[in-house]
């Protein structure tokens, strides 16, 4: 599936540039994709498409209104569950921490990761899969990571040699 989401990511730069699901899954069959993957990554790009409209922040003029989320008071503390830090894994939350700690994973979008994290089948869920996740939740919302973030997020830690 993160195969499929990489490429969609490629060939639409913004959200709003992709197609609609049925002309979507037609076109990642014309370029080769197994219907499994295909079927696994619509129903997960909906998911993240749900999420992304669901979790916008309210100006201070429009707060309590029904179709947005109240923002985060800087003294809160994100505990998470037995089942997310099972899905996740070490790797995972400490890379979301990071992001968190840079000011660039606002708890909105953290909350996206996080969802569309556990909505991934299998246990834990990669550094590599968590990238991609954070990649498609800036895409859902129509921003782009400044270019540090960006290189962090498609760094190939592998090829890295310590020093």
């Amino acid at each position: 599936m993160f195969e499929v989401l990489v490429y969609v990511y490629e060939n639409y730069w913004q959200g709003d540039a992709c197609p609609e699901a049925p002309a979507l899954g037609r076109k990642l069959s014309a370029a080769g994709f197994e219907p499994e993957e295909i079927e696994a990554a619509l129903i997960w790009l909906d998911g993240l498409q749900l999420a992304a409209q669901t979790s916008r922040v309210c100006p201070a003029d429009a707060r309590g209104a029904a179709d947005c989320a109240l923002p985060q008071s800087a003294d809160s503390l994100r505990v998470y569950s037995s089942a997310e830090c099972q899905q996740l894994g070490v790797d995972a939350l400490g890379f979301i921490s990071f992001l968190e700690g840079a000011d660039v994973l606002p708890p909105h979008m953290r909350e996206i990761v996080v969802d569309r994290a556990m909505a991934v089948a299998g246990e834990p869920l990669s550094l590599d899969d968590l990238k991609i996740i954070v990649l498609m939740v800036y895409w859902s919302l129509g921003q782009e990571p400044d270019a540090l973030v960006l290189d962090e997020l498609c760094d190939d830690s592998q090829g890295r040699l310590a020093h």
